[in-house]
């Protein structure tokens, strides 16, 4: 069984993010990524502070917007900015607020996380449109570990506007024969035992485990949920379904380091455009 590691894909993609930023700034152009926060949460915090990090090292300034209140004005605001190349609002939302109802005013030019319901529908049909980088992330490591999608059976067990929709549009992009399933699915492991690939994005604990994985099937696990002792564990029970899956990646280490990797990826070829 293989462990897919994350971290390696990621620098890898990290590398070649870097030598395209010093074109565009040898150029005179500063890819940039402006993230509105609109909360106090610890977690977003330090993932925002994970990204600025990464940006310094790569040549992708990220200018961090603190609102909490005119969220949409703030982003079309950010969007009609000629120096601002990515636009994004990181989740959790202050109560009350939808989404889609903000993320509308993020022009999809710069909507470098898919979080425009535009860049959905245009990635539904076919049109140039960028993804969420965490959806990019599922294909990018099984394009990493070798996996053949074209003509793949493919499980998706979630179906967020986030992960798991994006997800199954960039597979039937691959080629893939794709099944979405999710709370009312009727007999899981029935669907998902047998699938080549199983990509898990429910968000919820350990719901997979050995009987849902058939023998030498690929697993992707996006979940990253918290224990009580401050770590985290995914969707998948890893310890079970090792001795099964052909590959999996772990959490941590797997589908976040690659997501934020992605995620300034696309702020660069926004900025190239």
């Amino acid at each position: 069984m293989t462990l897919i590691d994350g971290r390696a894909v990621a620098a890898t993609i990290r590398a070649r993010v870097a030598e395209d930023a010093a074109r565009l700034l040898a150029a005179g152009t500063t890819p940039t990524l402006a993230i509105v926060v609109p909360t106090d949460d610890e977690a977003t915090a330090w993932y925002v502070r994970s990204i600025v990090r990464t940006g310094e090292k790569i040549g992708v300034a990220v200018r961090v917007v603190e609102e909490r209140e005119l969220l949409g004005p703030c982003l079309a605001e950010l969007s009609a900015d000629p120096t601002v190349h990515g636009v994004m609002c990181q989740a959790p939302l202050p109560p009350g607020v939808v989404r889609d109802d903000i993320a509308v005013h993020i022009d999809p030019a710069k909507d470098v996380d898919g979080a425009n319901p535009s860049s959905l529908g245009r990635l539904a049909v076919g049109l140039p449109a960028f993804a969420p980088a965490t959806a990019q992330a599922v294909v990018e490591l099984l394009h990493a570990h070798g996996t053949t999608l074209a003509g793949a059976d493919v499980v998706v067990v979630g179906r967020s506007a986030v992960v798991g929709k994006p997800a199954a549009l960039l597979l039937l992009a691959e080629n893939a024969t794709v099944t979405v399933c999710h709370s009312r699915t009727k007999d899981l492991a029935v669907q998902t035992s047998r699938a080549d690939v199983v990509v898990a994005c429910v968000g919820s604990a350990h719901v997979l485990g050995a009987a849902h994985i058939r023998p030498g099937a690929v697993v992707i696990d996006v979940g990253t949920n918290p224990t009580t002792d401050g770590g985290l564990v995914g969707d998948v029970d890893t310890a079970a379904v090792e001795p099964i899956a052909e590959a999996i990646t772990p959490v941590p280490g797997g589908v976040g380091p690659v997501t934020t990797a992605l995620l300034l990826r696309n702020v660069v070829t926004a900025a190239s455009h």
